[in-house]
């Protein structure tokens, strides 16, 4: 599947708040080392993992309970050629209710299949959203890379 973004999906119990709360607290569930403001439009946050990989981020759009999406302002890979890989790609994440569950698409938009870090990355993103963030949601407690 060509030119095909990156897209994850979890279903739970909980309400679009308590999903949209979990998403904005990315602390609980991808890094415990973020720096920065991660809930209203306009914040902007840095991650970084070792020194393997250091992105900034900023809200580009907040509907709570509904949807958030993060812009890339920046990026570094150590592990590819082209270090900024990630750069103006969008991390969308959209809340809907199916029936009584509440329903999470995960869609990084411009992670495609072409690029260097797309396998790592799928693989890293579906443990976030799948395992972490889905366990904040669900049991108050995600899996985020600890501080170093």
């Amino acid at each position: 599947m060509k030119n095909a973004d990156f897209t994850t999906t979890i279903l739970v119990d909980q309400s679009p708040t308590e999903v949209f709360n979990g998403v904005t607290d990315p602390r609980g569930w991808w890094s415990e080392e973020i720096k920065g403001p991660t809930g209203q439009v306009n914040d902007e946050f840095d991650y970084h993992y070792r020194d393997v990989h250091s992105c900034k981020m900023r809200l580009i759009e907040v509907v709570p309970g509904q949807k958030v999406v993060w812009l890339v302002l920046d990026n570094y890979f150590k592990f590819t050629k082209d270090k900024r890989e990630w750069l103006d790609t969008k991390v969308i994440f959209e809340i809907s209710k199916k029936g009584a569950k509440t329903q999470l698409a995960f869609t990084h938009l411009g992670l495609v299949p072409e690029y260097e870090c797309y396998e790592i990355c799928e693989g890293a993103w579906t443990k976030y959203v799948q395992q972490s963030l889905y366990s904040l949601i669900t049991t108050g407690k995600g899996q985020p890379n600890p501080k170093e």
